[in-house]
C-alpha cells in the first residue's frame, strides 16, 4: 500500500513537481501489483484530498487560497477548500486516511489490487 495523493489523480495549478511525482506512485503501484500479484502480495494507492493536518493547516496555504486578505485565518480558508468538495466539509481528517490503509492492508481488502482508493470528499469528482 503506498499513500499518493488526489493529484496523482489529475493535475493542480502550479504543482507540476508535486502532481508528477504523484502520478509516478500510481505507476509504480501498478508495476509492483503486476509483479507480485502472482507471490499473493497486493499492492494498491491511498489518494487523499486536503487532509486536516500542518501541511494544509497553516499561515502559507491560508494566504494562498484567500490572497484577497491580509491575514486570513483557517475559518477563512476552510470555506474555500470546503466549496471545492462535494461533501460539505474542508478537509477529511486523518483517521479517515488511516482506516483506509488499514482496510487495505486487511484480510477484508484480501482480493484488492492495483487500485486506487480515493479518499477526499468528492474533490476529484466535484464538477464545477
Amino acid at each position: 500500500m503506498i499513500v499518493s495523493s488526489t493529484n496523482g489523480l489529475k493535475g493542480g495549478a502550479a504543482v507540476a513537481h508535486y502532481a508528477a511525482s504523484k502520478h509516478a506512485v500510481i505507476g509504480l503501484a501498478r508495476t509492483l501489483a503486476n509483479e507480485l500479484g502472482p507471490r499473493g502480495i497486493r499492492v494498491n494507492t491511498v489518494h487523499p484530498g486536503s487532509v486536516g493536518t500542518p501541511m494544509i493547516l497553516n499561515e502559507r496555504v491560508f494566504a494562498k487560497l484567500r490572497p484577497d486578505l491580509d491575514n486570513p485565518t483557517q475559518e477563512d480558508a476552510a470555506e474555500v477548500l470546503a466549496a471545492r468538495n462535494l461533501l460539505p466539509v474542508p478537509w477529511v481528517d486523518p483517521l479517515d486516511v488511516s482506516n483506509a490503509v488499514l482496510f487495505l492492508s486487511s484480510d477484508e481488502s484480501r482480493y484488492v489490487t492495483g487500485t486506487q482508493l480515493v479518499v477526499d470528499a468528492g474533490l476529484t469528482q466535484k464538477v464545477t
